[in-house]
């Protein structure tokens, strides 16, 4: 019996894995500089990948560093719904994103500077972090726990509002991120139509560990 994959899926799992070196590179310097005009050579060099390959998975620099934003945020999202995992309450939810924001900025820095940085284009991706947002926005507003909005609306509230609280959280570190973190989330969780004693509750629940 063979002892190896066949050629086809080595091939297959090689040019994966030069996207992948490709997509990581443009995403170091989105976190390092946020400069999108290093030349293909120099990114392809970090990716310690022929110049060629490039060619073989982008068309364009803009689809690359595209495709690398789209990758932070998917990487983001899937952190934060691995640690809301058991939590019903739609606004829990809701404010567990937000206040893991604000701690990741220590955890994940590159993350966050990149959503910091790239993420107001994204607000209504259908990948990365909006289209969780709007599953827990839509389901507490059909479970009657969100009110008075429509969930398009309120997601760009909701992003807008996040932007905020991780530029906030990267340019003052001196600031206590998880009382600021609180306190943006009660104020979103107000304005889609929780009580403000509900509010200030929700948002000081005990918040799963980011380690």
């Amino acid at each position: 019996m063979p002892t190896s994959a066949p050629p086809r899926n080595r091939f297959e799992r090689r040019r994966a894995e030069t996207r992948q070196a490709l997509v990581r590179a443009a995403r170091q310097i989105l976190a390092e500089t946020g400069d999108t005009s290093a030349s293909i050579q120099a990114i392809a060099e970090r990716a310690d990948v022929g110049f060629g390959s490039f060619y073989n998975h982008f068309e364009s620099k803009t689809e690359l560093f595209d495709a690398a934003v789209t990758d932070a945020l998917e990487e983001f999202g899937q952190v934060i719904d691995e640690r809301v995992q058991g939590i019903d309450d739609p606004a829990e939810l809701v404010a567990a994103g937000f206040r893991l924001a604000a701690r990741m900025a220590d955890s994940h820095p590159e993350l966050m500077r990149i959503l910091r940085d790239r993420g107001l284009a994204h607000v209504h991706s259908d990948r990365g972090l909006s289209p969780r947002a709007l599953r827990d926005l839509q389901r507490g507003i059909a479970s009657g726990r969100f009110t008075g909005t429509d969930p398009t609306t309120a997601l760009s509230a909701l992003g807008g509002t996040l932007l905020s609280l991780v530029a906030l959280r990267l340019d003052r570190p001196e600031l206590d991120g998880d009382e600021a973190a609180s306190d943006l989330a009660a104020m979103v969780l107000r304005m889609l139509g929780l009580s403000p004693e509900d509010a200030h509750e929700v948002t000081r629940r005990p918040l799963p560990d980011l380690a």
